[in-house]
């Protein structure tokens, strides 16, 4: 949240170690969304109502009262889930270090007849209708159907579930750290959870629990009935879109009044081994805060790195013009590849060389692993290589390909982390997605679309990928044995017959954040 001219983070934490368990909310404050301060633990079991855990929520902030918390308590070993509340001990702070669960009202949801108990958690932040009532979501399923509940208040203590769900879909399991909110039609400014009417669309985001990927939709809330029924053009469930095709998870979005937009925040798990991660002390990151807002076509969502992050750039070096055909690698040199920010636009001078795409393809994840960056094609793969040796032998590329369906070309983008590092025990996926672009316009505008402004972060263990401005993202994790500090390298490459020029790329060092 962002409060008094402070940004506050709170995250899900063990104090004990690098493995799940023992969750506490931490809590880090900032004044630029990029550097912290680490304090005090703000929740941890205390009370009856969470002597077994103080689980995921939101913060609300309620004019005349300040910031509450809301968050799931666990009551037994069972894993019996309520959602409770706590409030700043002191709103003049300017940290809000401390934080109190009143025992009145605590906890304020226990699950009724006809809902899980032990599937009934993360509290949404709450929104404010026309008749005056406090909402909020809490996410849960009923046998595999997940469920987005209701909940309303008119003071902000006593809540009653509405008679139907604001929406569920079969099929989908549990439906952890569920979002909704309203996007502009008109503009990229973000709005406050409240704001509606005919100027808005709403965004359902739901975390599923069987497939640990996000999934969201665009659609209409109908306040009168307190219903949310998705577009057309959004599939509700396991095919539907995704903030991230990769190791993104358990988000979370803000308003940020100090700038009209709203933030996305991700959690990233390692894709190493407990043992691993024993070791080293430390288990999941945050990925970088995102601003987040309504595609032009109205179909999806676009996100873009917080213009923040900017002020890390230090040396920049540049290439123009640069024209790479079937089987060229350069390398990028000048800037410290192993914490890099990059830019870059390509262009295509044709794209009859095109392969066929097949209908039967779903998940682009699978299209990406059979075929990969040493796959030869028509157009693509062309891209980076990120954190790479300098003999190739660890490499994590970065690349598009595109696939000429009956009616339109189809644009893949995927991060394959299979030759990321020399390292055999871990989870190395070839993550991928589609992008909805139209390539059939003007063939080479069309296709500098789809990369322009393609921008990788590349932090140690992190390759954060955001296609065609932001419309398709990938976050892997990766973990380097050879290519790290000096010895790791970047390069540009097309493994495709039609040559590819990279008109323009931009990149930097960056200077790391500081994390108190």
């Amino acid at each position: 949240m962002f409060y008094n001219g402070v940004y506050h983070l709170f995250y899900q934490y063990n104090p004990k170690g690098a493995v799940w368990g023992n969750i506490v909310w931490a809590h880090s404050v900032s004044m630029d969304l990029i550097n912290w301060k680490a304090l005090n633990h703000a929740l941890y079991p205390s009370k009856p109502f969470d002597k077994f855990g103080c689980w995921s929520g939101s913060v609300t902030i309620v004019p005349g009262k300040g910031p509450i918390i809301l968050y799931t308590g666990v009551i037994d070993t069972n894993q019996t889930q309520v959602q409770c509340y706590a409030v700043p001990e002191d709103l003049k702070d300017p940290y809000l270090r401390k934080w109190v669960k009143p025992d009145k009202f605590n906890p304020f949801l226990v699950a009724d007849k006809g809902v899980n108990g032990s599937a009934f958690r993360d509290p949404t932040t709450a929104w404010r209708s026309k008749d005056g009532h406090w909402k909020i979501l809490v996410g849960s399923r009923r046998e595999d159907r997940g469920m987005a509940y209701l909940y309303r208040s008119k003071d902000f203590r006593k809540w009653v579930r509405a008679k139907h769900p604001l929406h569920s879909s079969s099929n989908t399991g549990m439906w952890e750290c569920p979002d909704f909110y309203p996007v502009s039609l008109k503009d990229k400014l973000g709005l406050d959870a409240s704001v509606d009417g005919s100027h808005v669309k709403h965004v359902l985001k739901n975390s599923l629990d069987v497939t640990r990927y996000e999934y969201y939709t665009v659609g209409t809330y109908i306040q009168e009935m307190d219903k949310y029924v998705p577009d057309k053009t959004s599939e509700d469930g396991w095919r539907g879109l995704r903030y991230d095709y990769g190791n993104f998870y358990a988000s979370k979005s803000f308003f940020d009044p100090s700038k009209n937009r709203r933030v996305i925040w991700g959690w990233a798990n390692e894709s190493d081994s407990a043992q691993d991660d024993t070791r080293k002390g430390w288990a999941g990151i945050q990925a970088i805060p995102r601003t987040v807002w309504l595609d032009s076509s109205g179909r999806q969502l676009v996100q873009w790195p917080v213009e923040e992050l900017n002020n890390l750039r230090g040396k920049e070096i540049s290439m123009k013009n640069q024209k790479l055909q079937k089987g060229d690698i350069v390398e990028v040199k000048g800037i410290t590849a192993a914490q890099a920010d990059v830019e870059v636009t390509f262009s295509i001078s044709s794209l009859d060389k095109a392969e066929k795409y097949d209908p039967k393809w779903v998940y682009a994840q699978d299209v990406c692993a059979q075929k990969g960056s040493n796959v030869q094609g028509g157009v693509g793969p062309f891209g980076l290589l990120t954190l790479a040796s300098q003999d190739l032998v660890e490499f994590t590329p970065v690349f598009f390909r595109i696939f000429k369906d009956s009616k339109k070309y189809v644009a893949l983008m995927c991060s394959d982390a299979r030759s990321s590092s020399l390292k055999s025990k871990l989870y190395k996926p070839s993550f991928g997605g589609f992008i909805d672009l139209d390539l059939t316009t003007d063939k080479k505008i069309s296709l500098r679309s789809l990369v322009r402004a393609m921008i990788n972060l590349i932090d140690h263990s992190v390759v954060e990928s955001f296609g065609a401005g932001g419309k398709t993202n990938i976050l892997s994790r990766v973990y380097p044995e050879l290519a790290v500090t000096n010895q790791a390298h970047l390069f540009v490459f097309n493994n495709g017959t039609e040559p590819i020029t990279v008109e323009n790329l931009k990149a930097w060092s960056m200077k790391s954040a500081h994390i108190h």
